[in-house]
């Protein structure tokens, strides 16, 4: 079994750490404290994760999530580096299954936040994972298009959704497959991606509200 989800887990710890608590990260209106704060209360506050995806708890995921953040930082980052054995998204069961895209992308969020950064080089097998939940994502987020679209990443293959093709597709998302990754979950003026095609549809695809 791989230990991607547990690799990045680790590197978002020392990397919150080297930052301290008040760096900006891609996630709108959050410092590094909000988003440790965030993978804590995902680990282990199953009632209040409901909020994270579920509009009507956001109230009450926010809540515990913001008492989170007033607790030491460095006892904080230390919860995100140990989960609990008993935490439903990351026991050894679920780990790589719930969490490789969700500390991949949160890892980036923090790295991404400043001015100076460069795309990491992964491990093909890390790279293959990340494609895997680019073609999920994108077969998702990108079914209601009206326009077909061919999300390519080169080496691992492509994948087509949005409308029925009736040719060749009207756009085209290109990149590696983290930078597609970062694309679709909403972080597109920080990804490195080509797009081609019209403008009204590239440009509908760059403001998207993807979100993750």
């Amino acid at each position: 079994m791989s230990d991607y989800a547990r690799r990045e887990r680790a590197a978002v710890a020392d990397l919150l750490l080297a930052t301290g608590p008040d760096a900006p990260t891609l996630c709108a209106g959050w410092t590094t404290r909000d988003l440790a704060a965030h993978l804590v209360v995902r680990d282990r506050r199953p009632d209040a994760s409901a909020g994270i995806v579920l509009p009507r708890f956001a109230a009450y995921t926010e809540r515990i999530r913001t008492a989170k953040a007033a607790e030491p930082y460095e006892r904080v980052v230390d919860q995100v580096r140990n989960p609990p054995w008993w935490s439903p998204v990351s026991n050894q069961l679920t780990d790589e299954l719930t969490n490789t895209v969700e500390f991949f992308v949160h890892h980036e969020d923090i790295r991404r936040g400043g001015p100076d950064w460069a795309p990491r080089s992964l491990d093909a097998g890390e790279a293959q994972a990340l494609w895997r939940a680019a073609k999920f994502s994108a077969r998702m987020r990108l079914r209601r298009m009206r326009a077909p679209v061919l999300v390519r990443a080169d080496g691992f293959g492509e994948q087509r959704v949005g409308a029925p093709d009736a040719g060749s597709p009207a756009v085209v998302l290109n990149g590696e497959p983290g930078e597609l990754l970062m694309f679709l979950s909403g972080r597109q003026q920080a990804a490195r991606v080509q797009i081609e095609g019209p403008a009204a549809i590239t440009d509908r695809l760059r403001t998207a509200k993807f979100g993750v």
